[in-house]
């Protein structure tokens, strides 16, 4: 038997590194930036621990373009390096001398960046040879680094005297657009611009090295909030309000999520949660950081908690994100919930608003879905506001059936509606006014949430069987009348779609009314919505109301003719009560409708 180490290639290892391990390109200048605000990290906190001799002066990285000679360079003037050092942490791919560093000086305050130690060769995505030019706080010689991509390097000793880094790319000839000033800008503006070292470009700080997330929040203003949301977000309407977050334990989290306003029926756009990193740009997919209902916020979140892949580009979902997810969570319940209880007019004013984030948080979050009852509020259509248990206490008398099922009456849109309203109205119910983009589901879910409730639209049926109280109602047509009332819709309106119902209603209700079964309707619009592909017929109920007068007058009257136009007439009542009737309909109907006039006066 023999047993042995697997060696790896590095000829064959760095080329992948080079070209694959980063998806996008220009991650390049986040890496080689993020070394050098490390090396000045780790220089303050050597200085903290009096391992560095006298002032360190103005820390700052600075980037510097060459266009004659095709030049990038970064430049620090952190903690160097000797030329043991470079053997070390730059020969050795995979060696993270931050993770090094972090072991050794695991408790002091400053943070750093880097992690893998792989950040460096992205500079070969864009550069034929790379040199590094550095030299170290301590008193060694400065150290020159210079390799052209392949596995060869060569150090030797430079003629460098200040201490610090300068990192020079010589970019191939297809990565000359990083010699555009806007090109580099718009990096920086993207990765850099709240790392925690001064950035300078075209003698310019681009960045904020002290952004509100990493202050606490009896430090700041509400001035400052706003400014802030400003300069993320440019051009926009002023936030509803905030949250600021500040964990320590039992895993580092800080940021401000904002809420902005929405408007109902609007194009929703997500991913504009910023996710950092110790103050670098990771991304602003946020899925596994922030529940999918809460990407609907705006706002920074920064955590040196969240596992990244190697080279940072994607996010690793592991026993942290979630309980991250869930804080934030926790965190956005207990603010609305505060807002709710603290000043409940200033919040049901941005419910409009509000209301998008707390449904979608329901539909999609058990735990949420518990906590928002506190706070979830219900819009009646004379624009009074309830919880649930409030509501329920409003309607129990007048709107429990006869199995004693609460029944909560809603309308989708109280204009083409309106007529139904007003005769349940009439009844004495009250109307809830569900007519967002989520209401379809929410009605949905409420009803199988709340214990003992029947949700029905106001067109659902006649107003005596909406709520079914047991009590019949008394035609005043016999039997044979009705009998025969019914066969008279059938034969004239010929519709293979609806189902024609005779039921004695009120005389004060319409003649004819048209309504769906609320089952029917949810099963037609769920296929609308491309839930399933089954094609389904519209479906509805012509119900004549048998003790309406027109109902008397339409069997009394001999002439076909006359007959057939008032239930015709009668009928596209129906419709128009409907918001159905348009167009050339609608125009022949009034026409009609002002003969019918004439004639009876």
């Amino acid at each position: 038997m023999k047993t042995g180490t697997i060696s790896i290639n590095t000829e064959n290892i760095f080329p992948i590194i080079k070209k694959f391990l980063y998806s996008n390109q220009e991650i390049f200048l986040r890496e080689l930036i993020s070394n050098a605000v490390d090396a000045s990290q780790k220089l303050k906190t050597l200085s903290s621990l009096g391992e560095v001799s006298g002032e360190l002066g103005e820390l700052k990285v600075k980037i510097s373009i060459n266009s004659s000679e095709k030049t990038i360079t970064i430049h620090d003037n952190g903690i160097g390096m000797t030329a043991e050092e470079i053997d070390k942490y730059i020969n050795q791919i995979a060696f993270s001398g931050a993770q090094e560093f972090l072991a050794k000086y695991k408790d002091t305050e400053n943070q750093i960046i880097g992690f893998f130690g792989l950040g460096f060769y992205s500079a070969f995505m864009v550069s034929k040879q790379v040199e590094i030019i550095t030299k170290s706080y301590k008193d060694a010689p400065a150290a020159k680094w210079s390799c052209d991509g392949s596995t060869q390097f060569t150090i030797s000793e430079a003629d460098k005297t200040e201490r610090g880094t300068d990192v020079i790319l010589h970019l191939n000839d297809d990565a000359l657009e990083y010699l555009e000033n806007y090109r580099i800008e718009e990096i920086l503006k993207k990765y850099c611009r709240f790392l925690p070292i001064s950035v300078e470009f075209n003698e310019k700080i681009i960045n904020n090295i002290a952004p509100i997330w990493q202050k606490t929040p009896a430090s700041l203003q509400e001035e400052d909030y706003l400014k802030f949301y400003e300069e993320l977000y440019p051009f926009q309407e002023k936030p509803l309000f905030w949250i600021h977050l500040n964990v320590d334990y039992p895993f580092t989290l800080t940021g401000v999520l904002y809420f902005p306003k929405i408007r109902p029926n609007v194009e929703i756009q997500k991913n504009k949660i910023q996710l950092y990193s110790n103050q670098v740009f990771i991304t602003d997919s946020v899925e596994d950081v922030v529940p999918d209902y809460l990407a609907l916020l705006q706002g920074v979140l920064d955590s040196p908690d969240i596992p990244l892949n190697v080279s940072r580009s994607y996010l690793q979902t592991d026993t942290n994100v979630k309980k991250i997810s869930q804080h934030v969570s926790k965190k956005v319940a207990d603010k609305l919930h505060e807002l709710f209880t603290n000043d409940r007019e200033a919040y049901t004013q941005k419910w409009e608003s509000i209301g998008l984030f707390v449904k979608y948080g329901i539909l999609r979050d058990n735990k949420f879905h518990e906590r928002a009852k506190e706070f979830c509020l219900y819009q009646n259509v004379d624009k009074k506001f309830f919880t649930f248990e409030e509501y329920r206490k409003l309607i129990q008398i007048n709107q429990t059936n006869k199995d004693g099922k609460l029944v909560v009456l809603y309308t989708t849109n109280a204009e083409t509606q309106h007529t139904y309203i007003e005769i349940v109205k009439n009844h004495g119910y009250d109307v809830l006014l569900f007519d967002g983009i989520l209401d379809i589901h929410f009605v949905q879910f409420l009803e199988m949430h709340e214990e003992n409730v029947m949700i029905l639209r106001v067109d659902a049926d006649t107003p005596e069987k909406l709520i079914d109280k047991g009590e019949d109602s008394i035609s005043v047509l016999t039997d044979a009348e009705t009998e025969e009332l019914k066969n008279l819709f059938e034969k004239t309106l010929n519709k293979t779609e609806a189902a024609i119902q005779c039921k004695p209603a009120s005389n004060q209700d319409l003649p004819v009314m048209i309504t769906r079964s609320e089952y029917q309707r949810r099963i037609t619009e769920s296929a609308n919505m491309g839930m399933f592909s089954r094609d389904l017929p519209d479906l509805y109920n012509v119900v004549i109301n048998t003790n309406h007068p027109l109902s008397s007058k339409i069997l009394a009257t001999k002439d076909e003719t006359e007959r057939k136009n008032l239930i015709t007439y009668s009928y596209e009542l129906a419709l128009l009560s409907q918001g159905m009737l348009t167009g050339s309909n609608l125009t022949d109907f009034i026409r009609r409708a002002v003969v019918n006039i004439s004639q009876e006066k």
